[in-house]
């Protein structure tokens, strides 16, 4: 586009495209005569003048390229001729013919008519010729010069022009795109939120069966992504361990009852087959959705051990991986608290000191310090929570762990600021079912009300 619009210059052609304009001077018409044979062969134009006067008369309605003149002429010397030839049109190339007496007035037309060069008569024909060529030539040369100064200079502006134009359009796009970008990040956004709810309303299923505890499969998912997080897994890696944490039990939506129940120190023959694949199914359940696989893999390692002897592959050192352990040891910790290991349930001190007694054999030392981290900062995150019920809710609290109903169902996430409109709901949905709902609020978070709520 750019060499198109600058191919269209308006600068006229060069010298070469137009004849050579030769002016004789001499008050001799001999001479100008012979003069006008001399230059005929080079193909310029010549003019002949009879005088300085007649010289200048010609210069004022033609364009003359190189200007010969004598020296000694009566009423204006060679000197006063191109003196003002000089003054008046400066471009002309001037040469002097003299003879070899007049050096005092050579001199002066070179100081004042500042000539390129002069010829002594009588001139050499050869030596004439190749002056008046030399002569041409420059004068070809300087024109051509002011031609390209003016032609880069008018593509210059054409190119400052199309920058501007260009800086203008980039500008324009980029201002487009950046709005494309923010609505794509937003909507991008809101399906990542979209995805996690279900992952998260998925996930209750199984906390609506007889013999789960409200709220499971949440805990486990928030202790692992801390755990996660004090391995500096990365955000990628760390947001498919809490999503593994959430759906880590998704494989035994198709046990019986009682064995949902039953702790697996109590299982035998077929039970604790059917139980041993309930990471396989969980991972076949996953591997469909690409956004799962990662965690569908640590779904499947749930149960395995770093010195080998888990279920269901056998995994051992470098091949049990962090991001595995990290939901390992998380799902060890609650499975011992609520019995699903043993008859005994364990409280939370013993728990801990099962999973620190784990160290190097079931779990690497680094998961189990970066899984005690996250306990105490997850202790510290409740330390200001506030259990109330549903009739002291007031509007601007913040809710600061999930809100489940009695059956295990997510009803609102933590971090949900309460306006007036839901704290109705919430206290009505309470009166209706006749629910105890365990509400837990941040005692150091309290937003002002909405305008108009």
């Amino acid at each position: 586009m750019v060499d198109s619009v600058l191919a269209e210059s308006t600068v006229p052609d060069g010298p070469a495209d137009r004849q050579a304009v030769v002016l004789c001077v001499d008050d001799e018409p001999a001479i100008l005569s012979s003069l006008r044979r001399l230059l005929r062969p080079l193909g310029c134009k010549v003019l002949i003048a009879e005088g300085g006067q007649a010289g200048l008369r010609l210069l004022e309605q033609e364009a003359v390229d190189l200007v010969v003149s004598d020296m000694r002429m009566p009423e204006m010397d060679g000197a006063q001729f191109l003196e003002q030839v000089r003054l008046r049109w400066p471009e002309a190339i001037r040469i002097l013919l003299t003879g070899y007496a007049d050096i005092s007035s050579t001199i002066a037309a070179i100081n004042r008519g500042e000539i390129h060069r002069y010829i002594a008569k009588p001139w050499d024909d050869q030596s004439m010729l190749l002056a008046v060529q030399d002569g041409l030539n420059r004068k070809r040369l300087e024109q051509e010069n002011l031609r390209l100064q003016a032609l880069t200079r008018q593509q210059n502006e054409q190119l400052q022009g199309l920058n501007a134009g260009l800086e203008a359009r980039v500008k324009s796009r980029t201002q487009e795109l950046e709005q494309v970008n923010g609505m794509l990040e937003k909507a991008f956004a809101q399906l990542q939120d979209n995805f996690l709810l279900s992952i998260n309303m998925f996930a209750g299923l199984m906390e609506l069966r007889d013999g789960s505890m409200a709220g499971y499969s949440r805990q486990v998912a928030a202790l692992a992504l801390g755990t996660a997080q004090q391995l500096k897994l990365g955000a990628t890696i760390e947001q498919d361990v809490h999503i593994a944490g959430l759906l880590h039990e998704v494989g035994k939506l198709g046990f019986p009852d009682g064995l949902l129940r039953k702790p697996m120190s109590l299982m035998r023959g077929d039970e604790q087959l059917l139980f041993r694949k309930h990471p396989l199914n969980a991972e076949a359940a996953l591997m469909p959705l690409a956004q799962l696989q990662r965690a569908a893999k640590y779904v499947r390692a749930q149960h395995e051990r770093l010195d080998g002897r888990g279920f269901p592959d056998g995994l051992a050192g470098k091949d049990f991986s962090l991001p595995a352990q990290a939901l390992a040891v998380t799902v060890d910790y609650f499975a011992l608290q609520s019995g699903r290991i043993s008859e005994r349930r364990y409280s939370e001190a013993d728990a801990l000191a099962m999973i620190r007694g784990g160290a190097q054999t079931r779990y690497a030392t680094e998961v189990v310090e970066a899984f005690c981290e996250a306990l105490k900062e997850l202790a510290a995150t409740h330390a200001n929570d506030r259990h109330i019920g549903a009739g002291e809710l007031v509007e601007g609290m913040v809710l600061s762990r999930d809100l489940t109903s009695p059956q295990g169902a997510l009803l609102l996430a933590a971090g949900y600021v309460f306006d007036a409109r839901v704290v109705r709901q919430v206290r009505e949905y309470a009166r209706r079912e006749g629910a105890k709902l365990s509400l837990y609020v941040a005692l150091d978070k309290v937003s002002a009300p909405a305008s108009g709520a």
